[in-house]
């Protein structure tokens, strides 16, 4: 098997533009969503193949069938899980376009609703310790990848006077971290719904990047609350 990662968009997950900020119910066999959820529930030590053949139903052997062991359910789950979020935040700089304040503003809601949108796969990159090395280098270059896009915008962005931050990779990195923060704590049935959370993390990330603030037409039309500022609050609805 080749171990060279690919950050390519594969042909099940890649987000034409005007769908990366929509989420149908996920689309996972089986055995992936019970081992999940298990992983979820008791870290993927705490799991046992035998646990999650049983949660599907199916015989040790039979599990065996489909994925060679433990260590493949949790690499494929977390590839997935990082190769959806690129195609969507490739789709959402897509459809902004050179300009690298709405391109900015795009990719971090995309990241942000992927989040909250997939809460059992993102979680579960805290289990990126677990993975065997192979699997571990394949997962973290396409991690990077992620993160250099973010951060060929910032500076780009810094370049035309957008951005004013003097750490642009430092600055990349805290709003990534902050924006998969949102897998931990985020709730459905919260006060907010995940499109403000992503509106509120925009503004957060344009701070953190230097942007001097929403004024003007050309930062209003780059900001997501622009375009739901006519939504009614979530307890009104």
């Amino acid at each position: 098997m080749s171990t060279e990662p690919s950050t390519e968009p594969s042909e099940d997950t890649a987000a034409p533009a005007h769908h990366w900020r929509s989420y149908g119910p996920l689309d996972l066999h089986p055995i992936l969503w019970h081992a999940m959820t298990a992983f979820n529930e008791h870290g993927y030590h705490g799991t046992s193949v035998r646990d999650i053949a049983g949660r599907v139903g199916v015989t040790v052997p039979a599990l065996y069938y489909h994925y060679e062991n433990k260590q493949a359910l949790l690499a494929t789950l977390l590839e997935t899980s990082m190769k959806d979020v690129l195609d969507r935040c490739r789709a959402a700089a897509a459809e902004a376009g050179d300009d690298p304040l709405p391109r900015f503003c795009g990719m971090v809601e995309s990241i942000v609703l992927y989040m909250a949108n997939r809460k059992g796969l993102a979680f579960l990159d805290t289990e990126i310790r677990s993975l065997e090395p192979e699997n571990r280098a394949r997962y973290v270059a396409l991690r990077d990848y992620l993160e250099h896009m973010l951060l060929d915008t910032v500076e780009k962005g810094i370049a035309r006077g957008t951005f004013t931050t003097p750490i642009p990779a430092d600055a990349v990195r805290a709003v990534l971290i902050m924006c998969q923060g949102v897998a931990n704590w985020y709730r459905t049935d919260g006060p907010l719904t995940a499109e403000e959370v992503a509106e509120r993390h925009v503004l957060l990330s344009l701070g953190t990047v230097g942007f001097p603030g929403p004024t003007g037409d050309r930062a209003g039309a780059a900001l997501p609350v622009s375009r739901r500022r006519t939504q009614k609050p979530r307890a009104a609805r």
